[in-house]
């Protein structure tokens, strides 16, 4: 996938994320909007402003960790919605997407920082 199509993927989930969070807010219960604010806000738009650092970095070693800050908080992003489900907080249906885009995107990112990994070491 091209870095201007994950560019964009990434500020679409960070989009979906926070209405998400603002829906939850407006109509959730209580420990599924201390779990959005506290946590799953952050997570869910740190992992496009951590791709976009990442696009910029100027060695592959940069790139490589910074990748790996990616992976983490689209990992993280995951685990939180994961959470809201199966603690019963926020309907499957309401999450879905998400979910599977969350998985998604750390799949993406762990082959990217793999290869970035492979190149490194073939040079």
């Amino acid at each position: 996938m091209a870095e201007k199509d994950l560019k964009k993927r990434t500020k679409t989930f960070a989009i979906r994320i926070i209405k998400l969070v603002q829906y939850i807010n407006e109509h959730g219960p209580t420990a599924a909007k201390i779990i959005c604010n506290g946590q799953l806000l952050r997570s869910g738009t740190a992992v496009a402003a951590n791709y976009r650092a990442a696009c910029r970095c100027k060695s592959r070693k940069d790139f490589i960790s910074k990748m790996g800050t990616v992976i983490e908080e689209s990992d993280e992003s995951q685990l939180w919605l994961e959470l809201l489900n199966e603690s019963g907080l926020v309907k499957f249906d309401l999450i879905k997407d998400l979910l599977q885009e969350s998985g998604e995107l750390t799949a993406i990112m762990t082959s990217s920082k793999n290869s970035a990994i492979k190149n490194q070491a073939d040079k």
